[in-house]
């Protein structure tokens, strides 16, 4: 019983690390304003193990990343490939996905 209440505890500690394939991310990204920062910003995180597909909305500053089915993502991974484009990740959020 002491096992499955630790197990449960680390679980909650650190469920928030890591996201699961079961909907679309939504990050907020400052300073898109043209095909060429969105080119970048796909091409990085396209290189993401699990990533299916990259939409950039420059207008809204939305990038929105839907992942294969039962693939994981970390929010550090995709913090890191949008620094990692040139770009300063704001908000990271995850939707549903869609049937």
């Amino acid at each position: 019983m002491k096992l499955s209440a630790l197990i449960l505890a680390l679980g909650l500690s650190f469920g928030g690390l890591a996201f699961a394939g079961d909907g679309p991310y939504q990050i907020r990204v400052d300073g898109l304003s043209c095909p060429f920062c969105s080119y970048g910003i796909e091409k990085k995180l396209k290189a993401l193990p699990g990533v299916d597909q990259v939409e950039v909305d420059m207008e809204s500053g939305v990038v929105t990343v839907r992942m294969v089915l039962g693939a994981t993502v970390s929010d550090k991974q995709l913090r890191k490939a949008v620094a990692d484009a040139g770009f300063t990740p704001r908000e990271i959020s995850q939707g549903q996905r869609q049937p």
